[in-house]
């Protein structure tokens, strides 16, 4: 199973169609807030499994702020993490995910790529595509694929 993960794409998709065209056949597309208005562009150009929230910037749509499903067998819990405190660090969104009993825990908001695995749990954010923060300033996405046997692997991109 290959996974595409984005966030921060705030009505832009020009970085998103770049994104799409590079990660090839997706079985699952998740985006983790600051769609601002694109629900209906995502809807039109992903046709696999779907998993869209909200972000501090989405105003006017009917998203929903969280999301928990699973990915073959781990329990994941989406968020775009602004309620979380990300921007200041990552204990309140380990702690939440952990509360929730999560295998993975993803989400947005600070622009910035992040990866850490602790305790059994894996912890990410993919970056913006439209506005990235990290040094360098490439827009950025995440990769993730659950092999035959269940194992998870994942490959931080750049445009």
């Amino acid at each position: 199973m290959k996974i595409l993960i984005v966030s921060d794409t705030h009505g832009r998709h020009q970085a998103l169609d770049r994104a799409l065209e590079e990660a090839g056949k997706i079985d699952m597309f998740i985006h983790l807030g600051d769609v601002e208005g694109g629900e209906d562009y995502l809807e039109a150009v992903v046709e696999c499994e779907k998993h869209i929230i909200r972000g501090n910037n989405d105003f006017f749509t009917e998203l929903p702020r969280e999301e928990e499903f699973e990915i073959g067998s781990y329990h994941a819990f989406i968020t775009h993490g602004h309620y979380y405190y990300v921007s200041m660090g990552m204990e309140t969104i380990i702690e939440e995910g952990r509360s929730r009993g999560a295998d993975l825990v993803m989400f947005g908001h600070t622009h910035r790529p992040f990866f850490l695995q602790k305790d059994g749990m894996t912890i990410l954010n993919p970056g913006s595509l439209s506005f990235p923060r990290q040094e360098g300033r490439r827009g950025s996405y995440m990769i993730m694929e659950v092999d035959g046997d269940g194992k998870m692997s994942f490959e931080q991109k750049y445009l």
